[in-house]
């Protein structure tokens, strides 16, 4: 029994570059090309239109960007799936992507075999991003991660900044200046100037007093990042 094509749904308002992708189609017996868009607010009409399967949904257009028709195309057809074309692996754009529901993303630019390994995956449920999104997402949640873990403990100084808790909890950890402007990329001159806001702040004299008041208040505990 021969199994459904893949419904696609190609968005781009470059037309050249759709008719170069219908052309890669044309020989492929598993996907079938059930309509163009140029823009967003038309890729919202058409997918409602004619339900594809996939989207191939350029992420640059003018009167509205692939990110928000993504978007919205997701709200009324949550199972559609969505890969974003893009001329370079800009992770700010495809990590707001991905947020709004696209699972996976394709260079333009990229050859037949892997625009085709996509849009296969992508429809049989994959997502795929490349590292530069695996990079961005672990950050984001790696820091979500210790703004939630510093939160509790920080609340004894609502008087130091988010950045001087980072400063003091590494100072209650024995890190020396340097060793804290590596680990929060930032230079020593810059630690000095924290380290001298906090004991200002907390009415300290020096490190072992501010390193008391910091352990009493919980920080300094955990391992070191």
């Amino acid at each position: 029994m021969t199994e459904t094509p893949i419904r696609l749904l190609i968005v781009d308002d470059h037309t050249l570059f759709r008719e170069g992708l219908l052309a890669i189609f044309l020989a492929v017996s598993d996907i079938e090309v059930v309509g163009e868009a140029s823009g967003g607010e038309e890729a919202v009409e058409k997918a409602q239109q004619l339900t594809p399967h996939v989207i191939l949904m350029d992420i640059q257009m003018g009167e509205m960007n692939g990110i928000v028709a993504a978007a919205r195309i997701l709200e009324r057809m949550p199972v559609t799936k969505i890969i974003m074309l893009t001329m370079i692996e800009d992770s700010e754009s495809l990590f707001a992507a991905m947020m709004a529901g696209a699972r996976g993303y394709v260079l333009k630019g990229a050859d037949k075999s892997e625009v085709l390994r996509t849009i296969r995956a992508v429809a049989s449920g994959d997502v795929l991003f490349g590292a530069a999104i695996a990079n961005r997402v672990t950050d984001y949640f790696r820091n979500l991660s210790r703004v939630q873990s510093l939160q509790p403990v920080a609340l004894p100084f609502p008087e130091l900044s988010e950045r001087e808790v980072e400063v003091l909890d590494r100072i209650a950890r024995g890190l020396n200046n340097h060793e804290i402007a590596l680990q929060l990329n930032i230079t020593v001159k810059t630690v000095s100037n924290h380290i001298s806001n906090i004991f200002s702040k907390l009415q300290v004299a020096d490190r072992a007093q501010a390193i008391i008041r910091a352990r009493e208040a919980g920080l300094g505990k955990g391992d070191q990042p």
